[in-house]
């Protein structure tokens, strides 16, 4: 998504004329103050969408369109002042002289924007007023995900690709050919025998969201800036005067709409003229909805709004348009927008706000990670208060400093972040934030060892990780205390009831009752928690301790396979590793864990609190594939995939889903994988059928028929 007027922005001269709160005010306005406040909404938002296009946004989309609406609003009550050049009025930016000019033989038009469903339905209602009047009947709409990228025009003649471009003012763009060529989804040629004298081809260059991901995590690696979003990193990515830094950087594209066309045969229907682009080989995203009913566009809305983060690209809306090219071209446009169409957005998921404070946190492992205290600010459908700075290395990369006013990122469940300072808007006088050097909670050396990104606090009695290991062990994750909260846990170690896990098992009534805010019931609330807890399974106790690397399938196999925690606790690496899905790190992790004194310790205070140390919720079956490694292909006689591969981890065995020539046998059962037959006849893996696999459970040994290749 380009940065045109319905888009994004940020800061400006006039800060109370261009801040969003200012944007949204609907006090009126006298000719003089709308043509005052006029001039200082244009000049913020020509800086906000240059700085935008130089690849360092000053404020969120959001605000940017917060901005514009303001203007549209002041010129709409004063058309007197509205003038060609206004944002208002422009469609995406002016062509730079890093590329060469390319004028778009079609107009490559900007949307405009319903930002709820009011104003949804209030532009559905303009569009069936008009249909109405001309009698040509309801409306047919096509939606369509907005993906939030680069608007990109790509032009074929004769098959061949000749030129490509960007939107640019949506006349006149810059010639991308050479890095759009890069871009692997994008054909050189179009894949028809009979391909058009010319197609314009109108879509989105984006960069999928595992690439940014995995871009980011190697910038972090290397102690660099990361990137802001995947959006920005597409432009600045297509924009690159070495086209291998394009080609290196894994973009991708969805077509959606053509130009210019010759040769190509008209439809009247938007998905028709969707066939014809999958038809010449062109990327076409598939979730694309026709809707004869308003109420289902509504709903393709809300879908979309609710799952923005299920696909690998990043979405901001909706667009809607009308289905019938007939009727679109009864409609008509404006100077920068369609009329028969319009794109629905999204809550915003990045917003501005004055940073606090940036303190420090430490976790159960002693971790010490930076956080920003915020002027609360409502983004991604909350109010955030607080968001995290992930390291000592980020704060530093992202210079964000108490005083600042700082871009907040929250997407969906993923904890909020602040992506960055707005350096117009920074204080003067300010200095670096500097990361401690003593735990502020127990006031001891933090350190960070070599090659390690994280500082810890090393103080293994100290008050925070005591009582963030509590909270961790009473989690819903692992022992599920209920009413063991933060605060709750917080009192108990203050107190000094509580120093480990292992305390919790000793407490009273009595105990509780000396703390503030409880009474007799909720102290027997607790307690009553308490005790339940110590039913739970073997693996929720190896959950709550907490051992690093140690996760939930894991723990479930370790119990599994060992049955009781002092077995766990006098395993040898070996022992471990030869589990199915636990790997080296794992075992070496668990190890350590209980060689410690401390930690064994406080087992052996589990066991006195008489919590369970062996309860594992499966058959009590015998431990006769212990080194084995079955693997099943189709389905099985009494059994479904699942439960045979349960069947074979219960009893000690490993159940990957490839043979190797480690695989002890094969269960071949009906529709079995004929990848997996061939390798196993390559590798000569035996292979059992359902009564030699029963054998092989019971047994723990290949049947007697079962003829084991020499080569094997």
């Amino acid at each position: 998504m380009d940065r045109s007027p319905e888009t994004p922005s940020s800061e400006a001269s006039n800060p109370e004329a261009s801040s969003p709160e200012a944007a949204n005010s609907a006090e009126p306005l006298s000719l003089a103050q709308g043509a005052a406040e006029a001039a200082d909404l244009r000049q913020s938002l020509e800086a906000h969408a240059a700085a935008y296009y130089d690849g360092q946004p000053s404020i969120p989309d959001s605000e940017f369109d917060m901005l514009v609406r303001r203007l549209r609003a002041i010129e709409e009550a004063y058309p007197e002042l509205v003038d060609a050049e206004s944002p208002t009025q422009v469609v995406g930016a002016p062509v730079g002289a890093t590329f060469d000019p390319v004028v778009h033989a079609v107009p490559m038009m900007s949307l405009d924007n319903a930002m709820d469903h009011d104003e949804l339905d209030a532009w559905n209602e303009r569009i069936v007023r008009a249909l109405t009047e001309a009698g040509l009947g309801a409306p047919v709409y096509v939606c369509e995900l907005k993906f939030d990228g680069l608007a990109i025009s790509i032009r074929y003649e004769n098959g061949s690709m000749v030129q490509a471009a960007t939107r640019g003012d949506g006349r006149v763009g810059e010639d991308v050919t050479a890095n759009v060529a890069t871009i692997s989804v994008v054909p050189a040629r179009l894949t028809t025998d009979s391909p058009p004298a010319v197609l314009e081809v109108r879509g989105e260059v984006y960069m999928p969201v595992s690439q940014f991901t995995a871009i980011n995590t190697e910038l972090v690696a290397a102690g660099k800036a990361t990137y802001v979003n995947p959006r920005n990193t597409a432009a600045g990515s297509l924009r690159q005067k070495d086209a291998a830094v394009t080609a290196a950087r894994g973009l991708a594209f969805w077509s959606y709409q053509m130009g210019e066309t010759v040769g190509v045969e008209a439809v009247d229907s938007s998905m028709a003229m969707f066939d014809q682009l999958r038809s010449f080989g062109l990327s076409v995203n598939d979730q694309i909805r026709t809707c004869a009913s308003f109420d289902d566009v509504h709903d393709f809305c809300r879908q979309w709004e609710v799952n923005r983060h299920t696909p690998d690209y990043e979405i901001d809306g909706v667009v809607i348009k009308l289905d019938s090219r007939s009727q679109r071209n009864l409609l008509g446009s404006t100077s920068r927008a369609p009329r028969w169409a319009i794109a629905f957005k999204f809550p915003p998921e990045e917003r501005t706000t004055l940073l606090r404070d940036i303190m420090v946190s430490i976790g159960r492992t002693g971790r010490a990670t930076p956080f920003a205290v915020l002027e609360p600010v409502f983004v991604g459908g909350s109010t955030v208060g607080m968001a995290t700075l992930h390291n000592e290395d980020q704060v530093q990369v992202k210079d964000v400093r108490p005083g600042d006013t700082v871009i907040v990122r929250k997407a969906g469940d993923v904890i909020p972040e602040v992506v960055g300072p707005v350096l117009a808007q920074r204080p003067s006088g300010g200095s670096p934030w500097v990361f401690p050097s003593q735990c502020p909670r127990c006031s001891q050396p933090l350190v960070r060892r070599d090659g390690d990104a994280n500082t810890y606090c090393v103080n293994r009695v100290c008050p925070a990780r005591v009582e963030a290991g509590l909270a961790y062990f009473a989690g819903r994750s692992a022992m599920d205390i209920e009413g063991l909260g933060e605060r709750t846990v917080a009192a108990l170690v203050e107190s000094g009831l509580v120093s480990d896990v292992g305390d919790l098992y000793r407490l009273s009534v009595d105990d509780i009752l000396t703390l503030d805010g409880f009474g007799d019931i909720s102290a027997a609330n607790l307690i009553a928690s308490i005790d339940a807890s110590r039913d739970r399974e073997l693996s929720d106790v190896l959950i709550g301790l907490g051992i690093d690397h140690l996760g939930p399938s894991a723990s479930e196999a370790l119990a599994r396979r060992f049955r009781s925690l002092p077995a766990i606790v006098d395993a040898e690496v070996d022992a471990i590793t030869a589990i199915d899905g636990v790997g080296p790190a794992i075992a070496a992790s668990v190890v350590s864990y209980f060689s410690d004194e401390t930690n064994r310790a406080v087992v052996d205070k589990l066991e006195a609190g008489g919590v369970r140390l062996d309860r594992v919720d499966i058959a009590d079956v015998a431990q006769n594939l212990v080194g084995m490694t079955v693997v099943v292909t189709g389905t099985v006689e009494g059994f479904n995939r699942d439960e045979a591969m349960a069947a074979i981890k219960d009893r000690g065995g490993k159940s990957p889903g490839s043979v190797s020539k480690k695989t002890t046998a094969l269960v071949v059962g009906e529709g079995a994988g004929a990848s997996k037959l061939t390798k196993a006849e390559e590798f000569g893996v035996p292979q059992l059928d359902r009564d030699g696999f029963v054998y092989l459970l019971e047994t723990g040994q290949l049947p007697p028929s079962v003829v084991v290749p020499e080569e094997a």
